[in-house]
């Protein structure tokens, strides 16, 4: 018995200091579960389905490749009950972080190669494995690549990760790779620390996700620029491998993006900040609404996976004096694992996946396969924040009440940045509140333009509209939206 008390007790201690360590989410996970439920895909007993990339087949069958470098194909995801047929495609490979179809084959993105996998006989699984590309080194546990799908000309992009997350010791490490039709392999941007995914925006332009650590202090949203460096300085040892580009200059560490952009002319700025802990702490995979509105009213906007805190969050962007930024937003918790990857189903519904290996997660479960469904219940969110020469435009996915949305007061916004430096993370810092000095809110009560006293190049904008109601007088389901700016239109 005093085993079993002492057990609970160090449990109880681990869970309330794990707790503090990763943060609360959002707390909103009761009314979440109105407009977006979360479904369990049973998974075959003695299988680990530890899912780290997706990507739907021409027959509707959904292909998920795992950590532990199998391929299943999936039928019967979209089912009312799902009871899903799973067909063992291939095994074998290594950290499976990327699918994409092709000439009835998939092309595989591990750790060590991108891979074209092939069914020559028809049986329903892979009997041939060609080589596209293994232009980069490969040597560490935590050397993981990440794998888009094509681009209209047929090209593939891989995230490639640093060696023990810190080094870049093998060939390549932290740079973004090309891999063209041809298969020719195109070293494009260096400054890659720890990627989470690599696909594209809403407008079709190549982003990845990058991990919090040394040179970022939170988790972020990159435009992958080619010949741009994405800000860490590791892998500046390849440029003398790839005559396209010469080495940048090097960054100078506690100081600060808006200052090292304008000396490092390559650096490329985090286009979307994501407020550490608040809004994630391991962010993975992402993938855009084109469901038809089938997922509701967030059509082409992006959906991401937070690994630790087992959530799902949205994200816009938009190209303003042709530099990339935009907004976060919470979404969804309650996920049952680390979330790896997500990808929507044919019928227009969210499938994530994932696993709590390695790292402490908020999810339960050891892996799990789940979909996220719309009810078809409109939750009154903030839908987007775009920015304005004086301020920002705010869309609503349901009309608010003229009273709380015409009020200055509504509107609550503050700002931060981080140091840019070689250190792991960094705080909040250059923290103001500036005032909001007019509101025009539409006839419709769709949307609502707010005027500050002053914008703030360089600093995440945080909004709070917990006054904000609908015109039923229904609160904000999420009431934050996260901004962050790195330029101001003229007009």
């Amino acid at each position: 018995m005093n085993c079993c008390v002492n057990f609970l007790c160090a449990f109880a201690l681990f869970s309330s200091l794990f707790a503090e360590e990763v943060g609360e989410r959002w707390g909103t996970a009761d009314r979440e579960r109105e407009y977006y439920r979360v479904v369990a895909l049973p998974i075959p007993e003695g299988e680990v389905i530890e899912a780290g990339a997706f990507e739907v087949l021409p027959d509707g069958r959904v292909a998920v490749g795992t950590r532990r470098g199998d391929i299943f194909l999936i039928s019967g995801v979209d089912d009312a009950r799902p009871e899903p047929k799973y067909e063992k495609y291939a095994t074998g490979l290594d950290e499976i972080f990327g699918l994409a179809w092709k000439d009835e084959s998939l092309f595989v993105t591990q750790s060590c190669e991108l891979t074209k996998l092939s069914d020559t006989s028809g049986d329903g699984r892979a009997d041939r494995f060609d080589v596209v590309s293994d232009a980069w080194g490969y040597a560490n546990y935590h050397e993981y690549a990440f794998g888009s799908k094509f681009d209209p000309e047929g090209n593939l992009y891989v995230a490639l990760g640093l060696s023990k997350s810190y080094h870049s010791w093998a060939l390549f490490r932290g740079w973004g790779y090309k891999i063209t039709p041809e298969g020719e392999s195109i070293p494009i941007a260096s400054g890659m620390r720890s990627p989470g995914g690599i696909g594209f925006n809403e407008h079709g332009a190549l982003f990845y996700i990058e991990s919090q650590g040394p040179w970022n202090s939170a988790c972020s949203l990159k435009f992958v620029k080619e010949g741009g460096f994405m800000g860490h300085p590791a892998s500046y040892n390849w440029y003398d491998f790839t005559p396209r580009f010469e080495t940048p200059i090097e960054p100078n560490s506690r100081s600060s993006i808006l200052i090292e952009k304008e000396r490092v002319k390559e650096l490329v700025p985090y286009a979307v900040i994501f407020p550490y802990i608040r809004m994630g702490r391991s962010i993975s995979g992402f993938v855009v609404d084109k469901t038809g509105g089938k997922f509701g009213p967030f059509e082409n906007q992006m959906f991401l996976g937070d690994y630790t805190q087992s959530i799902i969050m949205r994200a816009t962007t938009e190209l303003v004096n042709g530099v990339w930024q935009g907004a976060c937003y919470p979404f969804r918790e309650e996920l049952s694992t680390g979330i790896l990857n997500v990808q929507f189903t044919p019928g227009g519904r969210l499938l994530a996946g994932g696993t709590n290996r390695g790292w402490p997660v908020r999810g339960l479960k050891p892996y799990a396969l789940e979909r996220l469904e719309w009810t078809g219940k409109m939750p009154f969110e903030i839908k987007e924040v775009t920015i304005t020469p004086d301020g920002f435009h705010l869309a609503f996915t349901k009309p608010v009440d003229a009273e709380t949305g015409g009020a200055n007061e509504t509107y609550q916004v503050t700002t931060f940045t981080h140091n840019y430096h070689q250190r792991y993370g960094g705080p909040e810092i250059d923290q103001t509140a500036p005032a909001v000095s007019a509101v025009v809110l539409a006839d419709d009560g769709m949307s609502a333009r707010i005027v500050l006293e002053t914008v703030k190049k360089g600093h995440v904008h945080e909004f709070d509209l917990s006054a904000l109601r609908g015109r039923d007088g229904e609160a904000l389901l999420h009431r934050h939206a996260y901004y962050t700016v790195n330029e101001v239109p003229s007009q």
